[in-house]
């Protein structure tokens, strides 16, 4: 059995999903998470026809965004399973950390998701700022942890999202259980992700909440 890292969780809670991601993770977020990518694609301010990066792209929702932009997306993951799922044309099998891309190559990064899932998010943030230009953006969307709904948000996530992961099947209940524990302890680690994306290079570190604390979208840029 592989080692508990968290890549290999990734790849564990995400292969058996990876058919009915796309439509189980916009009903599960109760329509949220599409309203929180189009707010970071939209905050990137990209250069008509960029070449972007999406990583941890999975079944492609941030892809299929910038694509309707006009914008050229490489989307890299490393679940082969969810990279099935994925609109294309261009996808690579690759683990956020170790980017198999050269320097200043892209006009802008997008991930989705991600940090929870590396050992070492500054050392992962590095790693986008290596491949992108200099003076390009990238965009960040994840889990928030609400403070002022905290116990409604904590019941749904801990107990409701588990019973519906449980009737849709196809291990979502799986991750239904991981999820509230695994944002929890994110952010409990790492309460200013602002300093987390500075001390990885980059400036100009913007974040906004979404639906109440819900969604977090962040932004950075490389000097």
């Amino acid at each position: 059995m592989p080692a508990a890292t968290p890549n290999n969780t990734a790849r564990t809670l995400f292969a058996p999903i990876a058919p009915t991601y796309q439509r189980w993770a916009s009903v599960l977020s109760l329509g949220q998470d599409k309203r929180w990518r189009a707010t970071m694609v939209a905050g990137l301010k990209l250069p008509p026809g960029g070449l972007v990066l999406d990583v941890a792209t999975g079944t492609g929702s941030i892809t299929r965004l910038l694509q309707k932009s006009g914008h050229t997306v490489v989307g890299a993951d490393l679940s082969s399973a969810m990279l099935g799922q994925h609109p294309g044309p261009s996808r690579v099998l690759a683990r956020g950390e170790r980017l198999p891309f050269r320097p200043d190559l892209f006009d802008g990064v997008t991930f989705g998701y991600l940090l929870r899932y590396v050992d070492d998010p500054i050392a992962c943030l590095a790693g986008f700022w290596r491949v992108l230009k200099s003076g390009s953006r990238l965009g960040m969307v994840e889990f928030g942890l609400p403070t002022t709904w905290y116990v409604p948000w904590r019941v749904y996530a801990n107990g409701m999202l588990a019973v519906a992961g449980r009737l849709i099947g196809q291990g979502w209940y799986e991750v239904g259980k991981f999820l509230r524990p695994s944002i929890e302890d994110f952010h409990q680690r790492h309460p200013d992700l602002d300093s987390v994306f500075r001390e990885a290079g980059f400036v100009e570190v913007r974040s906004r909440r979404l639906s109440l604390g819900g969604g977090l979208v962040m932004w950075g840029r490389k000097p």
